[in-house]
Parts: C-alpha cells; sequence; structure tokens
C-alpha cells in the first residue's frame, strides 16, 4: 500500500497476465485508490472498469472467474501473493502489498487468471461421485442416516470444487495424474450415504486404479489451505483403509470375506 502525499491511499497489484493458452506469461502492474473493506474481486472490477497500468497505458481489461462471491461455488480460486485460495474472501487490508495475483499453475491456464477445472469434474466422474437414484418417478421416503453420521457427512459435503487442495498439493503435478485430495473425500461421502453404499465396491475399485489413492504423499498441504476446512486427511485415511479391505474383497471374492 502506497499514501501520496499525506491523504490519498493507493493499493499496487502484480497481475501475471496471459492472452491465450499456451502463450508465455508476462507482468502487468496496476494502482487503484484504496477503498476500506476492498477485496480482490472489487480491486479486479475496478481494473476491468478503467484497464490502465501504472505505466499510465491502456491495456486489455484482467480476466478471471467468479460466480458466488460468496465462498461457495470455487470459481474464484487463484493464487494470492503465493498462496491458493478464493479471491472473493481475501481482503487487501489482510494482505501483504504489493498483491501478487496469478493462476494456479495444476489446472490449464485460458487466459489471465482463469483456469480450466474440467480434470476435477472428469475425476468425479470417473470415479461415479454420485448416487444413482432413478428420479423419473417416485421412490418415497430414503433410508435414514444416525445424526452423528449425517454431522460429520456435511462437512465434507462443503465441498465446492475449487481446486485449492491440488494447487497446494506437491504431487499433483506435471510428472504425475494424481487425482487429489477432494475427490478422494468425496468418495467417502458417497459411500457413507445409505444409498451411495450400494456402489461402494465400484468407487472403492476405480479409487485403487492408475493416479489414485495410492498416489497421495500424505504432505497434509490440502487439509492446511482447504477454505472449508474439511478433514480431507481423515478422510484420505478411511479411505485407504477402504481400499485396503476392497483389495481382499476383490482377490478373494466378496462372498469369502466377512464384513
Amino acid at each position: 500500500m502506497r499514501i501520496v502525499g499525506n491523504v490519498q491511499k493507493t493499493v499496487i497489484f502484480e497481475i501475471e497476465r496471459r492472452n491465450t493458452p499456451g502463450e508465455s506469461s508476462y507482468w502487468e502492474e496496476f494502482e487503484l485508490p484504496y477503498v476500506m473493506n476492498m477485496n480482490v474481486i472489487s480491486a479486479l472490477m475496478e481494473i476491468r472498469r478503467n484497464p490502465v497500468n501504472m505505466k499510465g497505458e491502456k491495456t486489455t481489461p484482467v480476466t478471471w472467474d467468479m460466480n458466488c462471491l460468496e465462498e461457495v461455488c470455487g470459481a474464484c480460486s487463484m493464487v494470492i501473493n503465493g498462496y491458493a485460495r478464493q479471491s472473493c474472501t481475501a481482503l487487501v487490508d489482510q494482505l501483504k502489498h504489493p498483491i501478487r495475483l496469478q493462476p494456479m499453475k495444476t489446472f490449464p491456464v485460458v487466459r489471465d487468471l482463469i483456469v480450466d477445472r474440467s480434470s476435477m469434474f472428469d475425476t468425479l466422474k470417473k470415479l461415479k461421485v454420485w448416487i444413482p437414484i432413478d428420479g423419473t418417478y417416485d421412490l418415497g421416503e430414503g433410508p435414514r442416516m444416525p445424526e452423528r453420521k449425517r454431522q460429520w457427512a456435511y462437512e465434507l459435503s462443503k465441498c465446492m470444487t475449487c481446486g485449492v487442495c491440488l494447487e497446494a498439493c506437491p504431487n499433483v503435478n506435471d510428472k504425475t495424474n494424481y487425482i487429489g485430495a477432494a475427490p478422494i473425500s468425496q468418495v467417502r461421502l458417497m459411500n457413507a450415504h445409505p444409498t451411495g453404499a450400494m456402489n461402494k465396491d465400484e468407487r472403492l475399485t476405480l479409487l485403487m486404479g492408475p493416479s489414485g489413492i495410492q498416489e497421495c504423499g500424505m504432505a497434509q498441504n490440502c487439509v492446511e489451505v482447504c477454505p472449508k476446512g474439511i478433514p480431507l486427511t481423515t478422510s484420505i485415511a478411511s479411505m485407504n483403509r477402504d481400499t485396503t479391505v476392497q483389495m481382499f474383497r476383490n482377490f478373494f471374492g466378496s462372498d469369502h470375506m466377512v464384513n
């Protein structure tokens, strides 16, 4: 933050930009008047309104992704001062200045701060992370879940597929296709559901496949950065146990295994 004279405060943003996928990135600086309670999103909106950099040059508006603006959708994830997080809850007053904005490197960069998170959603499809219920007719009330189980399952359901846990994981890089913590935790959530448990063995078998749970090195970065405080390492430990049991079931045949 910079003070001009004794009155006007300004905020400097250093933004890593890229015009097209695959193009080399470049840095551009912007200086904005300080506004109390400003977050990164509101600053980017001001830059979009008046895209003039610190050199006084008219430039293209910075592009980024956003939706809910209340840390629910996960769309506005980016790297702020070296840490992946949501930009809607990143307050300027709480950040080191100048503020450096970069796109997450785990996912392909589309333009500027926008990344393509399709791989996360493709992983959820691959692991069949949904409850297979035919909604074409009324099935009546489903089985009830014990309250204590429902409470911890609700914590897992807070995942917004933001990708921050993958960005922080050292095992997710260009040398591996490791799926990361979020999909593993979602398998645990679906398997805990009374109806979802019908397909538990299939999900666990898929989780043991290439780039699956065995690629986790338990660095625990994921649980440190999760904006929703989801117990990701607990989920990974639980799925480690379940996949081990499932491995024996697959080898010997489930009919020979005792619950």
